[in-house]
């Protein structure tokens, strides 16, 4: 880690496990469209954020999301790469597809919160990984320059967002965990 100026952790998956059961979080965002009488472009919830600003639905699906991730932060497990950003001894961030508030939940559960020196999350900025804008966000908070940092994740999407932003990459674990 030496090698780096600034090293940038995905947080589910990567520091902590989230206890949310995603396919709950779907159907909560699918009676969002229901509610408001929208077809869903799909069951995927990813799809149906996406769409969601397209149809006037994105603060609504958003908080139905956030609600079941600030709630699986407050009960989420934590991973034996969270030690390692506890040593880390150049600035350290966290870049999520989680929302923020949820982030910083885990982060301040899980005795981390003090280690990291910039947290964005998907609602953080305009765009979510994989555009590159979430982490260099990040980069920026930390007073790094992309080719001097290194992000750790879990996913082909946080090594997409590495490629993207002009960082490094590395796999927890050795290799992707999820899509």
């Amino acid at each position: 880690m030496t090698d780096y100026d600034a090293v940038v952790y995905d947080l589910d998956g990567t520091l902590v496990d989230l206890t949310v059961d995603w396919n709950a979080v779907a159907f909560d965002v699918l009676e969002v469209y229901e509610t408001a009488a929208v077809d869903p472009p799909s069951r995927d919830l990813w799809d149906l954020l996406a769409a969601a600003s397209d149809v006037d639905l994105a603060p609504e699906v958003e908080a139905a999301i956030a609600d079941h991730e600030r709630e699986g932060a407050r009960t989420s497990r934590r991973l034996p790469h969270a030690e390692e950003i506890l040593a880390c001894e150049v600035p350290a961030g966290v870049c999520s597809l989680n929302c923020e508030a949820a982030c910083r939940i885990a982060l301040e559960r899980h005795g981390l919160i003090e280690a990291v020196g910039a947290v964005v999350g998907r609602d953080t900025v305009a765009t979510r990984k994989p555009d590159p804008e979430p982490l260099l966000e990040t980069v920026r908070g930390l007073s790094a320059t992309p080719e001097r940092t290194l992000f750790v994740g879990d996913s082909r999407r946080d090594e997409r967002t590495a490629e993207r932003a002009g960082t490094d990459f590395e796999y927890v674990d050795g290799g992707p965990s999820r899509v």
